[in-house]
């Protein structure tokens, strides 16, 4: 047995040996190899195979054999009939619709909130958001995310602020409204009858600089700005496509670009510039005060986090010390947060901050015509006349000694055709300047592409209350720098990582279904609706409940109609939640007595608050026992 096995294997080698003899040499690495020619059916099979994967990669989903069609947005005339025809739900052939009605108000402050984050701008006439509405009028959802670019969008209100200040100097358009604009039993406005026809206001602008503002002016107060770029901007620009096309999620901008956002948003920056200004007015110095239950200068005074200190407890003072040293004098504040170690008996959770950085040497131009390099007055020089003439001889000595004596030199001369070293070069282009600055510039300034944020997330003035308190402002300023703070440092202490959580998309499962179609309209007539959605909903929980004595009105009031017994005050408490609602409308009447016609009402005005209605554990049970439970909201 063991002879035939070494046979067999001797006489397999020898077989692969002469195969490896009878094929080609060449390997596909190699320069002259040819791939060997495919049959036909060796072709079709693999065309087969190929169009088999794509057909997994790209086909389109199919459920139960029945591929399903892309939605088209439907028409705003469609979901505008669809809320005018249910009204306020009491018609007879909507009472089906109820149901959804009632199991709509669980995601009612989701659609407060997506109508409030897409509220238009100042800078905007009109904003035409797109929305996702329930087919029986049940919710409407604004389906958009305000990305926006950070430095556009900081410069933008940077301007903003400035024609703040003149409208507010000028009092020309400036009124204050009276709140609830709108008469309790008055119902919101139909924007189709009354609002669509009408010419709202030119926006809020700033006239900017054919010559100082040329690169951001073509641009800048675009719904979306560089999101359309045609060829001729990308070529004309020195960083190419400037975002990265339909989905606006990163940006990048050339140096002229950021400089002009950078200046026009001036207003919103702070001057400084020198870290040394922030010693013991950081967040490591708060959160060491904190810890050590004292409160720095200015700063904001929190609860003690330790209550086990009695200071008959201490190790040491200077009752039982041996050598009997009493220190009369108190230990300022400032030393103890500044070295917790050395002054305290116990610190415990304290943290060091930085004692000192180097000195900045850079200056602020507040002129941005002046040149890159030139001597600021803030800058004063040191005069040396009084030092030459007193050690005016003892200087000439040390220069005869290391330059040796002046007789030697005084023939030499420079040849005509001699000039200094980089003579030809500028000292300073056109950008020069504004290159300096943006380097000192704070974020997002000192970056030149980046990644767009949600409006709401982009902080505007929060390096104002990091700052202390200007001198001679009223208690009342003073009170709201320290509360700010406070919480600054409180969300800084308790933030925690982000856990990971699979990502939902409730739009995206909602737009899915049967039950919810698509369009876009005008952001004041989505706030319209969602006002008359969430009156709807509470109306049709309270006529539930069989609480026929209270009224609702249109301004999220809840009215008794008579003197309520005890066993009817029980059964009508609802949760702090319901009673947070608040009234909606467009604004017409602007308070004491001042009125204007529709014509004059801004769209960015029309909704000044948004019904902030959320079902609390009563209202859940109420529903869930009556059968109306939110999970089969939609079907």
């Amino acid at each position: 047995m063991a002879g035939s096995k070494g046979g067999r294997k001797k006489g397999a080698a020898q077989q692969q040996q002469q195969q490896q003899q009878q094929q080609p040499s060449s390997t596909p690495l190699d320069r002259d190899y040819v791939p060997p020619e495919l049959t036909q059916a060796e072709v079709e099979k693999k065309v087969q195979e190929w169009r088999k994967l794509n057909a997994q990669r790209y086909d389109t989903k199919r459920r139960m054999g029945f591929a399903e069609q892309e939605k088209a947005d439907m028409p705003p005339e469609h979901l505008r009939k669809i809320i005018k025809d249910h009204g306020d739900m009491s018609a007879r052939k909507y009472r089906h619709d109820k149901r959804v009605y009632l199991g709509a108000l669980k995601y009612v402050p989701h659609a407060v909130l997506k109508l409030l984050e897409n509220m238009p701008m100042p800078w905007e006439q009109v904003r035409e958001v797109p929305v996702l509405y329930h087919v029986t009028g049940a919710i409407t959802f604004v389906n958009e995310i305000p990305w926006v670019i950070e430095p556009i969008y900081m410069a933008q209100w940077g301007t903003m602020w400035i024609m703040m200040r003149r409208e507010k100097r000028d009092r020309r358009h400036f009124r204050r409204m009276r709140m609830p604009p709108f008469d309790d039993e008055e119902p919101p406005l139909d924007y189709g009858d009354n609002l669509l026809d009408v010419e709202p206001l030119e926006a809020v602008q700033m006239e900017l600089d054919e010559d100082d503002d040329a690169a951001v002016a073509d641009w800048l107060y675009d719904n979306k700005p560089l999101a359309d770029e045609g060829e001729s901007d990308i070529k004309a620009s020195a960083v190419g496509r400037r975002t990265n096309g339909p989905t606006y999620r990163r940006w990048r901008l050339d140096l002229p670009a950021m400089a002009n956002l950078h200046r026009l948003a001036g207003q919103l920056l702070s001057d400084l510039v020198d870290p040394n200004y922030f010693y013991l007015f950081d967040l490591n110095s708060f959160v060491t005060a904190k810890s050590l239950n004292m409160a720095i200068p200015g700063g904001p005074r929190f609860e003690p986090m330790y209550r086990d200190i009695n200071p008959a407890d201490e190790d040491w003072n200077e009752f039982n010390d041996i050598n009997k040293i009493i220190i009369r004098q108190p230990i300022r504040t400032e030393y103890k947060v500044a070295f917790p170690h050395l002054y305290n008996s116990l610190p415990r959770k304290v943290r060091l901050s930085q004692y000192h950085t180097p000195a900045v040497q850079y200056i602020r131009a507040e002129d941005h015509d002046l040149p890159a390099f030139y001597f600021d007055p803030v800058i004063n020089p040191i005069s040396s006349r009084s030092l030459v003439s007193q050690f005016k001889d003892d200087a000439r000595l040390v220069e005869d000694e290391i330059f040796g004596d002046g007789d030697e030199d005084e023939d030499f001369v420079l040849p005509e055709g001699a000039s200094a070293f980089l003579a030809d070069t500028p000292l300073e282009t056109e950008n020069t300047a504004s290159g300096i600055a943006l380097y000192w510039a704070p974020h997002p300034f000192n970056a030149r592409s980046g990644h767009t944020r949600r409006a709401q997330d982009v902080p505007l003035i929060k390096d104002w209350y990091l700052e202390h308190c200007p001198p001679g402002m009223p208690v009342k300023v003073r009170v709201s720098y320290q509360k700010l703070l406070k919480n600054y440092v409180l969300n800084a202490i308790h933030a925690t990582p982000p856990r990971p959580q699979p990502r939902k998309h409730l739009f995206r499962q909602l737009k899915a279904t049967k039950f919810f179609q698509s369009t876009e309209i005008d952001w004041v007539e989505a706030g319209l609706q969602v006002c008359r959605q969430g009156h709807n909903m509470l109306n049709l929980l309270i006529h539930r409940k069989r609480l026929n004595y209270l009224h609702l009105d249109y301004n999220f009031n809840l009215k008794p109609i008579k003197t309520l017994t005890t066993k009817e005050r029980k059964k009508s408490r609802f949760g702090n939640a319901f009673h947070l609602c608040i009234a909606a409308g467009t604004p017409v009447s602007l308070g004491d007595g001042l009125a204007v016609p529709i014509e004059n009402v801004r769209s960015s005005d029309a909704i000044q608050c948004a019904a902030a209605v959320e079902m609390d554990g009563l209202q859940s049970r109420a529903i869930g026992t009556s059968g109306f439970a939110a999970s089969g909201a939609f079907q």
